[in-house]
């Protein structure tokens, strides 16, 4: 889960002709490095879009809004992966300093539909719903770059946390089979996530993300058959290697695996 420790070689910065990270200096054990900020670009275009504007930081909305006017670009649409803070709580400043129009799922914002192609200036990506880390989390395919922006439901280090009661176990794990027939189809190749590096693999990163959370059922499971009584005991057991500061997050995901566990392993 999030907790790993930063990486001082991520830095953000040009990844690919089309998309350039500016990160935001928010590091934590939640947000390891920061909050990752997209900028994305068509080759020669002059619209931009941003994709997490990131928590309400007026330095790195500067820093963003610099890199773009660096390409010559002007801001034509911002796009939100979810509504939590670090990466969403600057959407009304930003607009105020760009003019550009916020689309999310929900939460007050120009929906996001499954399935919807976006083009700016070019630019094509395509809307992705991935609930389960957030009911409102939604990642965005770049097609000419066969990428994928996962925000949350995937990271570029570690695994994402279950944000229970708004998190959902069954949503997240349907999430990551959607992934997962898309780098099957070849139609996603590489990751660009919400925090930390680039995913060179993305086949064998959401794999790994499918096993593991099937690991931590098992151990959820375990934990509770031998007496394990509330979500704080169990992960006291379960995530005993992880760093404490991440328990109260990681109570979040056992609350969400207790929830999925009840309503599919009753007894007949």
């Amino acid at each position: 889960m999030q907790g790993a420790e930063v990486d001082p070689t991520w830095r953000g910065g040009a990844v690919s002709e089309r998309a350039e990270c500016v990160l935001c200096p928010n590091p934590s054990p939640m947000t390891l490095d920061g909050t990752n900020t997209w900028v994305l670009g068509e080759p020669g275009g002059d619209e931009a879009v941003v994709v997490d504007p990131g928590p309400l930081d007026e330095g790195h909305l500067a820093a963003v809004l610099a890199r773009v006017q660096a390409t010559g670009r002007r801001v034509a649409l911002t796009l939100l992966t979810h509504g939590h803070d670090d990466h969403a709580e600057s959407a009304d400043r930003w607009h105020e300093l760009t003019g550009a129009p916020v689309r999310a799922f929900g939460r007050g914002h120009d929906d996001v539909r499954p399935g919807e192609h976006i083009e700016v200036g070019g630019l094509e990506l395509v809307a992705v719903a991935t609930p389960g880390h957030t009911s409102d989390s939604y990642s965005f395919v770049l097609p000419a770059e066969t990428t994928l922006l996962t925000g949350d439901t995937v990271l570029g280090r570690g695994t994402t946390v279950v944000a229970w009661p708004d998190g959902v176990l069954e949503q997240y794990l349907e999430s990551l089979a959607r992934i997962e027939r898309l780098t099957g189809a070849g139609d996603v190749t590489r990751l660009l996530p919400g925090h930390g590096p680039v995913v060179a693999d993305a086949a064998a990163t959401v794999a790994f993300y499918l096993r593991h959370r099937v690991e931590r059922l098992d151990q959820v499971r375990a934990a509770v058959e031998s007496g394990a009584a509330t979500a704080r005991e169990v992960v006291e057991t379960v995530y005993a290697d992880v760093a404490r500061s991440v328990w109260p997050a990681a109570e979040l995901s056992v609350r969400a695996q207790l929830d999925y566990l009840r309503e599919h392993e009753q007894p007949t």
